[in-house]
């Protein structure tokens, strides 16, 4: 019974093909008639560009069996020899680092940065443009980290597909960033004598940070800030062309006729906003548009009565 068992084995090791037929190359969508033609001639009397199939994708093979390829020259009234299968497949090569490497330098444009890394997407990828975009560089906890962060790329190829690939790196540079020397009030314009501007080593954060003091000075902290907290171009406003308690230069306008006067202002606004003021002889209350630093208009189709 075992010399049967061990000879049926046999049998079927030596019914196995011997090697896989080599595929070959195809770069788009679609397999035309010239990469039938390129291995049978017979092929050739049909439009180069004509598309015939669909490609295989990148990592998997394409087999256009012979009844496909007879049926093909019926339709098309072309005489085949005897003919076999034929198989396709996207050339696929190794991730090249140096490629990679340059890509994201590229796409991180800070000078002087320090890129490493330390692992890489291992299977094969198609022929084709690497590209990191900067916004799928995933982040650190902390800027001043040196822990690897996922970045996520892919291998454009063929008709603008992309076929996604990964690393992981570290990332430093030498950063510029101002930083708060005195706790920062909610709503209080921020003086100049509260900031340093600092130079440390860190992970270039895509968020976009102070770099000089000129950046932060005179505008409002959108939420208290501590000592040291580098400050966040997202985390100020402007500041206020017309405040609450100021004495605010009132212009009416009603046709060609102005009136001007100064009121209080109850509230404050920025150019554009409404405010409301308060005029200092009559004491009532109106509405006005604020028109610069300290100015504020109305306009009414009344007749003007201060």
């Amino acid at each position: 019974m075992k010399l049967c068992i061990v000879l049926v084995i046999a049998g079927i090791a030596g019914a196995a093909p011997v090697e896989q037929r080599a595929c070959r190359d195809v770069e788009s969508e679609r397999i035309l008639a010239r990469d039938l033609a390129a291995a049978i001639p017979a092929f050739r009397a049909l439009a180069p560009q004509l598309p015939v199939a669909f490609a295989p994708l990148p990592g998997s093979r394409r087999i256009m069996h012979a009844s496909e390829l007879v049926s093909l020259a019926r339709r098309n009234s072309i005489e085949l020899p005897t003919v076999e299968d034929l198989c396709f497949e996207w050339p696929m090569q190794a991730l090249e680092r140096t490629a990679a490497m340059k890509a994201m330098r590229a796409s991180l444009d800070v000078p002087g940065a320090t890129i490493e890394i330390v692992e890489m997407y291992r299977n094969t990828v198609p022929r084709g443009q690497i590209e990191f975009p900067r916004d799928r560089l995933g982040m650190p906890a902390a800027a001043g980290a040196r822990t690897p962060v996922l970045w996520r790329g892919n291998v454009v190829y063929g008709d603008a597909r992309r076929f996604a690939i990964w690393a992981r790196v570290t990332v430093t540079a030498t950063l510029a960033q101002v930083v708060a020397i005195e706790s920062l009030r909610a709503g209080q314009p921020v003086k100049a004598r509260q900031l340093r501007l600092e130079t440390t080593q860190g992970f270039p954060l895509p968020a976009k940070f102070a770099v000089s003091v000129e950046q932060v000075a005179g505008r409002l902290p959108l939420r208290p800030l501590a000592v040291g907290s580098p400050i966040h171009l997202d985390q100020l406003t402007a500041p206020f062309d017309v405040n609450r308690g100021d004495l605010v230069d009132v212009e009416v306008r009603s046709g060609a006729a102005r009136l001007s006067f100064s009121g209080k202002a109850e509230t404050a606004g920025r150019s554009g906003d409404m405010v409301a003021i308060r005029n200092e002889d009559t004491k009532r209350l109106f509405q006005a548009r604020v028109n610069g630093k300290g100015k504020a208009l109305v306009l009414t189709r009344a007749p003007l009565v201060k």
